[in-house]
Parts: C-alpha cells; sequence; structure tokens
C-alpha cells in the first residue's frame, strides 16, 4: 500500500483543522454556525495575493526563500491579510451579527451568515473573476523521505507554520487572561457576564483569531493547489465536521478533528476513488452527531 496518502492528508487535515479552530470558537462563544467562515479563507487569499503582486511591481521579482516556491514578500503579504481578514470578520459582526445576535434570534443569526457568503463570494468573483490565480508556477521536486512518501519543501514549511499556529493559539487560551475568559464564556455564558468577563473584548478575540486562522489556511490551499473564489465554500463542510468531532470549544480537539478529516480524505481517494472525497465529511459528521455529539474533547454546558 502507497503510503503517499499520509503526507497528503496531514496536509489537508492542517488546512481544515486551522480553519475549523475559527468555526468551534464562533459557535461555542456566539452560539451560531458561521457559514461566511469559509469565504474569510478566499478573501484572505486574495488578499494575500494583491499584497504580493504589489510588491512585486515595486522591488520587482524577488528570489524564492531556500528551496521554497515564495520569497519574503509572501510572508509579509500573509501577515498583513491576516489583519485584514480578522478586521473584515469584526466589521461584519459588527454591522450584521451583533444586531441580529441583540434580537436574540439565532436562527436568523444563521441564515443572515448564509447571506454573507453568498454575498462575499459573489464579490470576490465580481472583483477577481472566477479564473483560478496562482502564488507560484514554480515546480518543486518531491523529496523521497522513506516507505514510498515523499514532500516537498513548501509542503514541510507549511506543516511547521500550522504547528507553531496550533501551539500559539492553545497558549493563548490556556495562559492568559482572555483566553481564560474565552474558555468561560463557551461554557458557561451566564456565569462568566455575573462575574464580570469583558465579553465585548472576547468577542472582539475570537473574531480576529478566526479570520486570521482562515487566512493562513486559505493561503496554504492557495500555494498547494490554487487560488479560486469558491475555495472557502469548499472547504466549509470539513471544517464543520473537523469542528463537531473535535468537540465545540475545543481548539486542539478541532486541529485533531481536522487532521482525522485529512487523513480519512486522503485513504479514501487512494482506496475507493476520488469522487468519494467529498462523502468523507458528511459521513464522519453524521456518525459523530449520532454516537458522540459532544465530540472528542467537548463539554456539557453548565
Amino acid at each position: 500500500m502507497n503510503l503517499q496518502f499520509i503526507v497528503d492528508g496531514l496536509l489537508t487535515g492542517s488546512m481544515i483543522g486551522l480553519g475549523a479552530i475559527g468555526v468551534t470558537l464562533t459557535y461555542s462563544i456566539l452560539r451560531f454556525s458561521n457559514f461566511a467562515h469559509g469565504d474569510f479563507m478566499a478573501w484572505g487569499t486574495y488578499a494575500t495575493l494583491a499584497v504580493v503582486s504589489a510588491i512585486g511591481a515595486i522591488f520587482g521579482k524577488v528570489a524564492p526563500i531556500g528551496p521554497l516556491s515564495f520569497g519574503w514578500p509572501l510572508v509579509v503579504a500573509v501577515i498583513a491579510a491576516m489583519g485584514f481578514t480578522g478586521v473584515l470578520a469584526l466589521a461584519l459582526d459588527k454591522v450584521l451579527f451583533a444586531r441580529l445576535r441583540a434580537k436574540g434570534q439565532s436562527i436568523i443569526v444563521v441564515m443572515a451568515s448564509f447571506g454573507a457568503s453568498m454575498a462575499l463570494r459573489s464579490l470576490l468573483e465580481f472583483l477577481f473573476t472566477s479564473r483560478p490565480a496562482y502564488f507560484s508556477r514554480a515546480i518543486q521536486i518531491a523529496m523521497p523521505i522513506g516507505f514510498g512518501i515523499r514532500i516537498t519543501p513548501d509542503q514541510i514549511a507549511l506543516l511547521i507554520v500550522t504547528a507553531l499556529l496550533v501551539f500559539g493559539v492553545h497558549m493563548l487560551m490556556t495562559r492568559t487572561q482572555t483566553g481564560r475568559s474565552m474558555q468561560a464564556l463557551s461554557q458557561n455564558p451566564a456565569l462568566a457576564r455575573v462575574v464580570g468577563i469583558d465579553v465585548a473584548k472576547v468577542v472582539r478575540v475570537t473574531w480576529l483569531i478566526g479570520g486570521g486562522l482562515a487566512c493562513v489556511a486559505g493561503v496554504m490551499i492557495g500555494i498547494l493547489v490554487q487560488i479560486r473564489p469558491l475555495m472557502g465554500f469548499d472547504m466549509l463542510l470539513p471544517m464543520f465536521a473537523a469542528a463537531i468531532l473535535g468537540g465545540i470549544g475545543s481548539v486542539p480537539g478541532a486541529v485533531l478533528g481536522g487532521l482525522i478529516i485529512g487523513l480519512a480524505e486522503a485513504a479514501a481517494v487512494q482506496l475507493i476513488g476520488a469522487e468519494w472525497r467529498a462523502a468523507i465529511s458528511f459521513l464522519i459528521l453524521m456518525a459523530v452527531l449520532f454516537i458522540r455529539p459532544i465530540g472528542l474533547f467537548g463539554v456539557r454546558e453548565r
């Protein structure tokens, strides 16, 4: 059996897991499923592409970093685009979601997020067209690492970046007052308000983290595959499945759920055919809802 699917699954799972962190935080703290989250990925990726193009126009062609397919402009662009995507998510909440949440109608908020998703996607397609775009067209030679597995320098770099980001978010959630406030609000909103937690601040941080990580996940897709307006929408079901599998509110759970789904999808492509890939996330989601609705690391609300 060819074990190449392990690398493919880990990479796909990393993208899903980073996106699922925003999904799980939004659902646990704000109590609604944000269908626009996938479009934050696409907007962040196109923002990164726009900044890279602007830097290229100013400084000309820039040599890549070592064996990677990209140079320092992409690094700078990702940092800028993470901020942009976080602010975009925050602005959408301020203009739309917060006003509807104040009315206490959660189903309306969900439907509004679905409408916002379509509007963001259509606007993105209007601005950049539906033609695929790429950060680089350079072809990388995959290096053999044993057992029939091959990996490129870009893939190694992105796995390292994912691990660092997940570690950073985990430290934020467990070692800072803001993170502990987020966990408290997630587990018991009423009690969190009674003890004086700044809910508005927690909401702002939630959107900024979710938007920033969605941007990185989208850029990973852009580096390894291609950039399209529908790229985030295609990842929406796997991200929700990962968030539910890991347990709503659990950052490590969302990442682990993403890795499980990524590996399952890659294995399905190799064993039963690529046409079944999209069904894997749905099957895992249904299994979790039937067997353990709170997920692997979820806790019941008190």
